[in-house]
């Protein structure tokens, strides 16, 4: 039997505080009842109604992320024509999240490492990235041969922008003002000159 709309309302919002209580607190001090106390519930028996233990709350919360930023990104980079607009939208996309969603990162950035490596919901979101990846190289060849991009290895120019990319996450966790809009156009700007066929 499917949940009715409050119970589904109600998980929603336990899973939205967790997301802030992690980003605020860290994923060590995230328990139960400082959740229930920061959503306004009586008891913490209403997240346990819904939630397994905290790493069944924890995978939801990975879940909702991967959604959230994922409907933030997509229309941005299907909106752009051609790899150059493409890559462009994709790079200022991924970092213009740390503005739009901050709490989000914050917390992914917390509860992966704290899952661990073989935990479902890890293995899931880097299976999610994996074939992202593989998605981006086939069009990063298409553009290759297409002309719009000049040869390099695909593979090798993705891993270096993945890691450009969590560079600057990393820099904006430490230092909250880094400016991360303009930090985007830079990035954008180093992988077209990086990317793109000569004239």
């Amino acid at each position: 039997m499917g949940r009715t709309f409050t119970e589904s309302g109600r998980r929603a919002q336990i899973v939205q505080v967790a997301i802030e209580v992690v980003a605020e607190q860290g994923y060590a001090k995230a328990s139960f009842s400082r959740i229930a106390k920061q959503a306004g519930l009586s008891s913490t028996g209403m997240i346990s109604y819904h939630f397994a233990g905290k790493d069944d709350l924890m995978h939801e919360v990975v879940a909702e992320v991967t959604r959230v930023t994922g409907a933030f990104m997509a229309p941005r980079v299907g909106a752009a024509e051609g790899a150059r607009a493409r890559l462009r939208a994709f790079v200022e996309a991924n970092v213009e999240l740390l503005a739009v969603w901050p709490r989000h990162l914050k917390a992914l950035i917390e509860v992966l490492p704290n899952l661990g490596g073989d935990d479902p919901a890890t293995v899931g979101y880097n299976a999610s990235l994996q074939l992202l990846m593989d998605g981006q190289e086939q069009a990063v060849r298409q553009a290759q041969e297409a002309g719009e991009f000049r040869e390099f290895d695909p593979r090798l120019m993705l891993v270096a922008l993945r890691g450009a990319v969590d560079a600057v996450v990393m820099r904006w966790v430490g230092d909250p003002a880094f400016d991360v809009t303009a930090a985007g156009r830079e990035l954008a700007d180093i992988f077209d000159r990086a990317t793109r066929a000569e004239p």
